[in-house]
């Protein structure tokens, strides 16, 4: 594990000055950085997970302008929030953002809690986003860890030990929070997390612009390049899809996937796994049948579109399909409906279904007028 007993003070001392002073002189101009209110900074941190930070600027901006309070977020529909998070990908934070507003507009006033067991207890709030807000927003003393600081950290000390072990994810909390100033816990955080973001990075570290060159290990060992220790890498699975696009009267059969899972919440075409050697268009048709219990005949190929997740691959190929029979319910979703073209442009769909979507808007097949069509 870590060595996580007393740093010498001289080198803590060290770490900390040089760090805030390169944090202060060089940090970028974020407009989350421009706030001191603790639902803003909230939003910037849930938005942030595992996404970068170009991608987030104009969300925030957006996402502000139509929930300016957590009162307006709480009460607004879910899927109004997941619309307005479309495309910035894992869609769990969206819901737990929204679930978390909701507890705090109704039972703490609106104010965001400034204690770290109320705090942590709300919904999407793990040690990392708890840490940062109160740190950030109240400028307490609490030490975040996310993947820059864990790389920041790992080769300042050289750590040979795996990062993903828990036993070394609880030695480096340990480490960064004797590392933490008091008192300036916020912008302490925020350097440590700006270094593994702008120098410290992940494939073509900048060490001689380092702040705390001097005093890293891995530099002085020539170990940069090896830490952190991860586990190999395995292979990336890869699923394929059939996709069914059933028109009626004008209007297209969407579903909403289970809150529970990837993607819950958001809006979908019925679609199916492919099973072994199982046709596309069998596949198709069974989706259809399995998510919404109605029958449709396929009329033509539609696109195919491929998609990567944080864990696997997919291909998905579509198919212009008609109603035959059955009414449409929900069978293996949490809602089915019959949609119109402006309600789906008004619906939060995932990343790959609004590829689906672009490309019946590219080929004029969204008000679908093609052979069959009632």
């Amino acid at each position: 594990m870590p060595d996580t007993s007393p740093l010498p003070s001289s080198t803590r001392n060290a770490i900390r000055r040089r760090l805030l002073s390169w944090y202060y002189a060089s940090h970028r101009d974020l407009p989350w950085r421009k706030t001191s209110d603790p639902y803003r900074i909230l939003l910037s941190e849930f938005m942030l997970q595992q996404t970068q930070v170009a991608t987030v600027i104009p969300y925030y901006e957006r996402f502000l302008k139509r929930f300016p309070t957590v009162h307006h977020l709480a009460k607004a529909p879910q899927d109004d929030v997941l619309k307005a998070w479309e495309g910035l990908g894992y869609y769990s934070r969206a819901r737990n953002l929204h679930r978390a507003a909701a507890a705090i507009a109704t039972d703490h006033g609106g104010s965001v809690p400034d204690t770290y067991d109320v705090l942590a207890a709300l919904p999407g709030f793990g040690p990392y986003t708890t840490a940062a807000v109160l740190s950030i927003a109240y400028d307490q003393d609490h030490a975040v860890v996310d993947g820059n600081v864990i790389r920041v950290l790992s080769r300042l000390f050289d750590l040979n030990q795996d990062v993903t072990l828990p036993a070394t994810r609880v030695s480096l909390q340990t480490l960064a929070q004797r590392l933490l100033p008091p008192g300036q816990a916020g912008s302490y955080n925020q350097a440590v997390m700006e270094l593994g973001a702008l120098v410290c990075t992940p494939r073509t570290p900048q060490c001689t612009d380092c702040p705390v060159a001097t005093v890293c290990k891995a530099r002085r060992r020539g170990t940069v390049g090896q830490r952190p220790v991860k586990p190999p890498r395995t292979i990336t699975p890869h699923y394929t899809y059939a996709v069914g696009i059933v028109y009626k009267k004008g209007r297209l059969l969407i579903a909403k996937r289970p809150q529970k899972g990837l993607l819950g919440g958001l809006w979908e075409f019925p679609a199916a796994r492919r099973n072994g050697n199982e046709s596309l268009k069998a596949c198709c048709l069974r989706g259809i049948e399995e998510t919404a219990g109605v029958s449709a005949s396929i009329k033509q190929r539609g696109s195919t579109v491929r998609h990567a997740y944080s864990h696997f691959r997919v291909t998905m190929h579509a198919f212009h399909c008609m109603h035959e029979s059955g009414r449409a319910r929900a069978a293996a979703c949490e809602e089915v409906r019959w949609a119109t073209p402006a309600e789906i442009d008004a619906l939060a769909f995932s990343r790959a279904n609004r590829k689906l979507i672009d490309s019946l808007k590219q080929a004029d097949l969204l008000g679908f007028s093609a052979t069959g069509s009632e």
